[in-house]
């Protein structure tokens, strides 16, 4: 692990927007895209670098990929996992983003209706 990547990674209001999501639970794309109000290109950006400096990994089913915090990065960081958890939780954005978080959740969207309503994954 390189600690100067992972904090250039993390320096990013919007990287870190999508790691406090996915410290509560595994997220498809289109979900992130949903609940931050961001494009899918820009999702994916974003992801790309957190995924190359081993901040989360992903799993395919079927066409979708899902995305979630590496258990790898949590155990050897534990104390700045930690840290950003705690911190992030009482930040004016990202406690907005939990609430878009929360209703995203509760409308029970799957990705195929996301994409049928015209957006793109």
């Amino acid at each position: 692990m390189n600690i100067v990547g992972v904090f250039k990674a993390l320096c990013d209001e919007n990287r870190l927007r999508i790691f406090n999501l996915l410290s509560k639970d595994t997220l498809c794309v289109c979900d992130i895209e949903a609940i931050l109000n961001m494009t899918q290109s820009n999702v994916s950006r974003h992801l790309n670098k957190l995924k190359s400096e081993g901040i989360i990994t992903y799993e395919k089913k079927a066409q979708w990929a899902y995305y979630k915090i590496d258990d790898n990065f949590i155990k050897e960081n534990k104390l700045l996992y930690d840290y950003l958890i705690s911190t992030l939780r009482n930040h004016p954005k990202f406690v907005e983003d939990n609430e878009n978080y929360k209703k995203h959740k509760e409308s029970n969207i799957s990705c195929e209706q996301f994409i049928k309503k015209g957006n793109q994954h």
